[in-house]
């Protein structure tokens, strides 16, 4: 029997227009946008609909957006194919992505999810004010290169996302002078990021205090499918594990390789990317090219998953 995983994407993978279609076409997608709405006190939909797209781009605004694009994308296919999406053995989300999964295997509510998200991007933002940050992809340089480079430069490894691309974190002068460092140590590129702050650092420090006391406030429940947390690579098992990983995942790197290997050593051979996006159909398939992967992203593809 294949095992399948649903992964849901994070920040990055925003898009003004995003959900639109669903919003339009499909009953359950039209509520969860409005539920959104009322949870958070002002029109996220509008923004994900019509931007503009700085405004949307922004930590704050793009961290709830697409918490509720993904629960959208979910939601439409549940109701219009529910018969073609298969059960998942595990569930994942890169950075953000795991506030979408989690309320997915019932932690806590789409509500609920959806008000984290934006504190959390509030505070991310805020952190980033406090200090300024940068991030940069690091393209065809092993980890061990990196990690020296972040050594000699200052900086962290923020996420570790498939052969080849590393994402680095830290005090914006500090990245210039690793970009460089990265390149002459035999990068085929170093590429900044646009972001408001050096996420998955220390420099987020300040993040972290704000988001235990949102994190305490909320009812966790043990998780009906197994989560892969970001900062381990192992199913989050409780609500302390998931409360853990949660704040711990602010200050430190995203192991997404390792989340995806974890599965697929478990015997995932289907990923279905849902949400906004095809971030995360890209970063697996350079992780392993041998399993199978669906992208759950727009109307089209909710009318006829995995084809």
């Amino acid at each position: 029997m294949t095992k399948v995983a649903w992964v849901f994407p994070g920040q990055g993978s925003q898009s003004v227009g995003m959900g639109l279609d669903l919003y339009n076409n499909v009953k359950s997608a039209k509520a969860v946008f409005e539920q959104a709405d009322e949870a958070l006190g002002f029109p996220i939909s509008k923004l994900c609909f019509e931007g503009p797209e700085d405004e949307l781009r922004q930590t704050i605004n793009a961290q709830p957006a697409l918490v509720t694009g993904a629960f959208a994308c979910l939601e439409a296919t549940r109701e219009i194919n529910a018969g073609k999406l298969p059960a998942p053995a595990f569930l994942a989300g890169h950075s953000l992505g795991e506030y979408t999964a989690l309320a997915v295997a019932g932690v806590f509510n789409f509500s609920t999810a959806v008000r984290l998200a934006r504190e959390r991007g509030r505070l991310m933002h805020e952190a980033g004010q406090k200090r300024a940050g940068a991030m940069a992809a690091i393209i065809a340089l092993d980890e061990a290169k990196v990690a020296e480079v972040c050594r000699e430069s200052d900086t962290v490894i923020a996420n570790i996302n498939c052969p080849g691309q590393i994402v680095i974190s830290g005090a914006a002068e500090n990245i210039t002078k690793a970009m460089e460092m990265a390149t002459t140590a035999g990068a085929s590129r170093a590429i900044p990021l646009q972001v408001s702050g050096a996420f998955h650092s220390p420099l987020m420090q300040p993040a972290v205090e704000g988001m235990i006391t949102y994190l305490d406030a909320v009812s966790f429940e043990t998780p009906s499918i197994p989560v892969i947390g970001n900062v381990t690579a192992t199913p989050l098992t409780n609500a302390e594990e998931v409360k853990t990983d949660l704040r711990n995942q602010l200050t430190n790197p995203v192991q997404w390789q390792r989340t995806i290997e974890y599965m697929i050593n478990e015997g995932v051979s289907t990923f279905i990317e849902i949400g906004p996006g095809k971030v995360l159909t890209g970063l697996i398939r350079r992780i392993n090219k041998e399993v199978a992967m669906q992208n759950i992203g727009d109307l089209e593809a909710v009318r006829a998953p995995g084809q």
